[in-house]
């Protein structure tokens, strides 16, 4: 569904991504994991673009169902955002006009799609809320961001996200700005879309609980590299890259002293990728 190959991307010149390749198949949920500066986010923004006036694509192809996303002009891309592909931002409350009801953003993003009616992007919208679990979508349509839970706010961003029934949803750090136990919730409700939807999930985010939970497949970012990509539990058990390594033992242990160790030399982000096995592979620099 998603291919992305050997993309670089710069701001103001100075590289933030580089030579990155990967895909996302059909119903497939692919986590990149990293530290924060590592390229994640930029990459995630590339795909339908939302670089901003100082970032620029150098490099590579982003094909999406075999289109080439960063060749079209604008009023292209303004067809697939939102219908075709849909992002979650990393503050919920970002999806949202802080001026205008839930509601009325909900018509607004199926109506600039599809012609139907008002009340039937609002039954959209209802059902929707209800399936995410709100016990008075009503209520939540008619409300604004300000005045929902960063809880509900994150449940409603991405009903806001799925109300066109995008075939792939982009996750910027879906639950960080979550507590715990929302973000149990909030990555259940992400695995039901992908259940009861089919729907593709590329997902960033440096917590790796998270990505033990939801990922199919998980890529690891350091310094604008993927320096390993593989299946979860290739990723997770038996991880080959030292910063792979360095990433999963700083993950806090019940009863162990919190240690932080991750390698910062230039070389480990150098060589070609190396197949381990034919799903997992490294950079060849990190052997």
């Amino acid at each position: 569904m998603l291919k992305i190959n050997h993309l670089n991307i710069s701001y103001q010149n100075t590289p933030a991504v580089k030579d990155l390749s990967l895909a996302v198949g059909a119903g497939q949920i692919v986590g990149i994991a990293g530290e924060s500066g590592s390229g994640k986010s930029t990459m995630l923004r590339s795909i339908i673009g939302l670089l901003g006036r100082e970032g620029r694509i150098t490099a590579g192809d982003i094909l999406f169902e075999g289109r080439q996303l960063q060749r079209m002009k604008d009023r292209e891309l303004e067809k697939i955002r939102g219908k075709d592909i849909a992002m979650i931002f990393q503050q919920p409350e970002s999806s949202f006009d802080p001026v205008t009801t839930i509601g009325k953003q909900f018509c607004e993003a199926v109506r600039v799609h599809e012609k139907v009616s008002k009340k039937e992007a609002l039954d959209r919208g209802r059902e929707l809320l209800e399936k995410l679990h709100f016990q008075d979508p009503e209520r939540i349509l008619d409300s604004y961001a300000f005045e929902l839970s960063g809880g509900m706010c994150q449940r409603a961003a991405i009903a806001l996200g799925m109300v066109c029934n995008p075939r792939l949803l982009l996750a910027d750090e879906p639950t960080s700005a979550l507590d715990v136990t929302v973000q149990s919730q909030t990555a259940d409700v992400l695995m039901e879309l992908r259940e009861n939807f089919g729907t593709s999930i590329l997902m960033v985010t440096h917590n790796i609980g998270v990505i033990a939970y939801m990922a199919d497949y998980v890529g690891v970012m350091y310094k604008g590299r993927l320096v390993e990509w593989g299946k979860k539990e290739e990723i997770l058990l038996e991880a080959v890259h030292p910063y792979t390594k360095a990433l999963i033992r700083a993950v806090p242990k019940f009863g162990e002293p919190y240690e932080k160790q991750i390698p910062c030399t230039e070389e480990i982000t150098e060589g070609k990728p190396v197949a381990v096995s034919p799903t997992h592979w490294i950079l060849g620099g990190g052997r």
